[in-house]
Order: structure tokens, then sequence, then C-alpha cells
């Protein structure tokens, strides 16, 4: 798993994003954060995405085009939608269905079936900056959304 002052690997945002890809979010905005999780519509999941949602609205007037938070999960782009839609998320889900950015980011559970819950906080060089892994207690992510809102 990557570490902090490791550099974040790229991937692109989807069309409608308020960047094309994690690395350029990151430069426009000065920071960013792109959280891991296993699957949309789980109990804890659902609960994660939402704490994120309630947390990036109080970040609305540092970021006008939206707090940049990116999420990331194996489900189709469909189910994000839905998810996304029934929730009211207001951020970016990318549609890892390959793995291949949870492998980059070192996210795969046991034998790379499973995702592994894990935030990262990036600065404007994409550099990881703070990391939080904490599979079952997802309270502990909200730290890297409050870290957004600190003068950088």
């Amino acid at each position: 798993m990557l570490e902090i002052g490791d550099k974040a690997p790229d991937f692109d945002l989807p069309e409608g994003s308020p960047a094309a890809t994690l690395h350029e979010l990151a430069k426009r905005a000065g920071r960013a954060v792109v959280y891991f999780y296993p699957a949309d519509n789980t109990p804890a999941c659902t609960a994660e995405a939402c704490m994120f949602r309630d947390a990036s609205v109080e970040l609305e007037p540092a970021f006008p085009d939206g707090a940049p938070i990116v999420g990331v999960s194996p489900q189709s782009e469909s189910s994000h939608k839905r998810f996304a839609e029934r929730y009211r998320l207001g951020f970016t889900l990318i549609a890892d269905t390959d793995k291949a950015v949870i492998r980059a980011y070192g996210c795969q559970g046991l034998f790379g079936l499973l995702v592994r819950r894990a935030t990262f906080v990036l600065d404007a060089e994409a550099t990881i900056t703070d990391r939080i892994v904490a599979d079952l207690n997802v309270g502990r992510h909200k730290r890297a959304v409050k870290s957004l809102s600190r003068p950088h």
C-alpha cells in the first residue's frame, strides 16, 4: 500500500468531473482526497459515502466547483450512478472494474478479492500527505475531508 510521501498514481476521471485526471483535480483544487471502498449500497460503504457527502458540504465555500473527493470501487458505472443519485453524493465515483487503480494504490484485500477501505489525502503535486486505513471504522476517514478545510 502506498505511504505518506509517495506520489499518487494518476488515473482518468469520468466525463463531467471537475477535471480530466486525479492529478489535474489535485493541482486545480490545491489538494484532493481519493478513497477506496468495497461496494456500493452496503451498510458501511453507504455510511462512509454519506459521511464524505456531509463533510464536503462544509467545504463548499472553499471549493465552488465541488469538494475534490474521488471514491473508487470495483462496481460498474451504472451501479455508481444509482448509488450517487440515491444518496445525493456530490463527488466523483470511479468504476474500477478491473481493479487496476485499486492495485496501483495497494488497496486490494485478501487474495485480491476484496477492497481495503483506505483514504489518501494528496497535495497539489499529487503527493500523499495523509493516509487512513480503517476497514471497519468509517468514522476515522472523516479526518481526510476535514484536512481539506485547512489552508494549504
